[in-house]
């Protein structure tokens, strides 16, 4: 009745003893009404046992505390999650009717499948679940692709999902590959592939590699390769632009191996954010000059870095990271290493490099030989002066005096036990396009995570609001919530931190597969810290710095009163400008002194915006800045349809892939799945029945009204 499967009542003492204190207490009663003063009929002395009784029975109950459990038994329906993709390179023309066969399987989706049987969903930048009837009539507007949402989004479900189905071209154009993530999630993915495979006779600027950070009058090399098919031998013009002014254009021939590499050399005049171009001419014939055009930013700095590191005792770690930073002409790099309280290996003055450092690097420090005095000071650098760190848990650290520094590091730390474990690291999706992660490895991300083990204390991490996760641990392969690499960016505070020992290792294993790893990281985070705000009480950058035509731009604000507290409830307001034409909007406050808010345009350009935030009609700052829109579009880059990876996806979760042409045998299948898919849940309820007031009240209304019915006899 109802779907209860079970009912158990339980006791918090043996119920033996309830059943003897049942029969004491009513042998009680029953000694106490065997003789009444004065005598009173059988029915008046019925009535006040039956009231005692159930009184004292009601009291062992409250003293033996009841608990009735309720086992209901519900059945969780399977559901099929439909994935449609929504993206703009539906509409590339390649002779397979693209966009007609994904309207045909929109069409047919409701005809073969109950509607309570499967929940479509539409893909491009995010996730959304459209109506029925935008299902059947989708437009092909998304400006890219990201096929991660589908698995974050399914991992967030509590439904019996029996499987995933994913109707693309398999054309990732924004986010990473999936195929990992969906593996665990245990669900069968079938793909259904729509567009060419063959190859085009085309042109494409395949990729530029460059460095996110450099320095003014200080030359680089810009790589890029570009492919070309059916063009072998023919000749085209490669041209590099400083925010559309020609720099360098070479004449090459095209190779008959099909891909190439072409460098530039970059010699920026001045420091600042530059917007650079790579573009290929085009040749008659081609099936796209979408991607004949690439469009990056590049960070341009000021001069020399001076770098400071710090080390709490003599260490492997320093001489690693030490050696790694000398490499660079660009830094100037000195070290104060402790081996005695108020002692240094180095003969140098301290206070003068502590007074010219730009960043520090504290590798093991403080560490027990660190005296207050000094360490004091480097506080005062990193609190008061906003210098930027680098943190390592190298040998020797003292937790104690790291959490003097609390306010300034990117995590929260709770010590547990003086113990060590051995960590590796697993990198975060929303990471693998993060510059200090970047080397010379084709997959650069695989290369993290293969990394020999690090020892990191067994200390309770947490990270702070602003920070960014870019790395947790995993242990004998099995992931873990503890972070392994983070960074915090705060007004105009910057810090980077590795929590464990012995990273010297990721060097060793590196450098003997020719892997620049460990030294491009330590390279790029002086690079990233070096990019602070410079006491900025206004922030507002976009979200990236290219976008697609017809891609929300999104917009970051972060605003700071004087002594850089957050400020919450400023009015912020930023002028976005494209060849004069001026839009406005604001940007809502969403706590904490972050604010966030959307442009939206079709109008493709460059664009430049510049913000204000005041509060109480007191302005606090302003920022500038600068993004692009449309000039290439990522969904028109590549018109072939990328097989490999949907097939992949597919066969490596137990799914199937479908050819367009004969996705009607999907139908069947999904049915039969949906059959064998049901489960079932138990749902436990417990009910305590002995801590209700109401109880309580009765017990006490049954003693009255037997004290009320004593007294009317005139008894004792």
């Amino acid at each position: 009745m109802f779907g209860i499967e079970k009912v158990d009542l339980t006791f918090s003492i043996d119920p033996l003893l309830l059943i003897l204190a049942i029969l004491l207490f009513g042998l009680f009663t029953l000694f106490v009404y065997r003789f009444t003063v004065p005598v009173i009929n059988t029915k008046l002395k019925a009535l006040l046992i039956s009231l005692r009784f159930i009184a004292l029975l009601l009291l062992l109950f409250v003293i033996f505390e009841p608990m009735l459990t309720l086992t209901k038994k519900i059945i969780i329906n399977p559901v099929n999650f439909i994935f449609i993709d929504n993206s703009r390179s539906i509409l590339i023309d390649d002779g397979t009717n693209r966009e007609q066969t994904v309207n045909d399987f929109a069409s047919e989706l409701g005809k073969e499948i109950n509607t309570n049987e499967f929940e479509a969903y539409t893909l491009g930048k995010e996730v959304t679940q459209p109506g029925s009837e935008e299902i059947e009539n989708l437009t092909f507007t998304e400006g890219s692709t990201n096929f991660s949402n589908i698995f974050s989004s399914v991992g967030d479900q509590d439904k019996n999902i029996s499987s995933i189905v994913i109707i693309s071209d398999g054309v990732i154009t924004e986010g990473s590959n999936p195929v990992f993530t969906a593996e665990k999630l245990s669900i069968p993915v079938f793909t259904i592939g729509v567009g060419d495979t063959s190859r085009r006779n085309d042109i494409e600027i395949r990729n530029v590699l460059y460095n996110e950070y450099i320095y003014a009058e200080t030359p680089t090399t810009i790589q890029t390769t570009i492919s070309n098919t059916g063009f072998a031998d023919r000749d085209i013009n490669v041209s590099i632009y400083e925010e559309n002014v020609l720099l360098e254009q070479k004449k090459i021939t095209l190779s008959r191996e099909g891909i190439q590499n072409i460098e530039f050399e970059y010699k920026p005049a001045s420091g600042g954010e530059k917007k650079l171009t790579v573009v290929a001419s085009g040749l008659d014939g081609e099936f796209t000059d979408a991607n004949n055009k690439k469009v990056f930013y590049i960070n341009v700095l000021g001069n020399k870095i001076n770098i400071l590191l710090l080390g709490g005792s003599p260490s492997p770690d320093i001489s690693f990271i030490k050696e790694s930073l000398q490499k660079d002409e660009n830094f100037r790099v000195n070290s104060l290493t402790q081996f005695a309280p108020g002692k240094f290996l180095e003969k140098v003055n301290p206070q003068t490099l502590l007074d010219s450092a730009d960043i520090f690097f504290l590798i093991g420090f403080p560490s027990n030989e660190t005296t207050g005095e000094f360490y004091n000071k480097v506080k005062n650098k990193i609190a008061n002066q906003s210098k930027a760190f680098f943190l390592s848990l190298s040998s020797g650290i003292d937790f104690k005096k790291l959490n003097e520094l609390q306010k300034e590091l990117a995590i929260n730390i709770n010590i547990k036990s003086a113990f060590y474990r051995e960590v590796q690291p697993i990198i975060e999706s929303n990471q693998v396009k993060n510059p200090l992660l970047q080397n010379n490895s084709q997959n650069p991300i695989a290369v993290w995570e293969n990394l020999p083990p690090v020892f990191q204390p067994d200390i309770q991490f947490t990270n702070k609001p602003e920070s960014e996760l870019i790395s947790r641990t995993k242990m004998n392969n099995i992931p873990s919530k503890t972070p392994l690499i983070v960074s915090r960016k705060l007004g105009n505070k910057r810090s980077i931190a590795v929590l464990a020992k012995d990273i010297w290792k990721w060097k060793l294993q590196t450098a003997t597969k020719n892997l620049d790893l460990f030294d491009r990281f330590i390279n790029s985070s002086v690079k990233w810290l070096n990019t602070s705000e410079d006491q900025k009480q206004v922030n507002i950058k976009t979200s990236k710095k290219i976008y697609s035509l017809g891609e929300e731009v999104e917009f970051i604000g972060q605003v700071y009163d004087a002594t850089f507290n957050p400020v919450s409830d400023a009015e912020v307001k930023v002028s976005v400008i494209n060849k004069g034409e001026k839009s406005e909007i604001i940007l809502n406050s969403v706590g904490n002194g972050l604010y966030e808010g959307t442009f939206q345009t079709n109008k493709a350009g460059d664009y430049s915006f510049s913000g204000e935030a005041k509060s109480d009609n007191l302005k606090l700052g302003t920022d500038a800045g600068s993004f692009n829109i449309g000039e290439v579009d990522i969904e028109m880059v590549n018109p072939r349809m990328n097989f490999e990876f949907l097939k992949s996806l597919a066969d490596r979760t137990g799914g199937e892939y479908f050819d367009q042409n004969n996705f009607a045998g999907l139908f069947p299948l999904l049915k039969r799945i949906n059959e064998s898919a049901s489960k079932e849940k138990m749902l436990t309820s417990e009910i305590n029945l002995w801590s209700t007031e109401w109880l309580m009240a009765v017990i006490i209304l049954l003693f009255a009204i037997e004290w009320f019915i004593r007294k009317r006899a005139g008894m004792l």
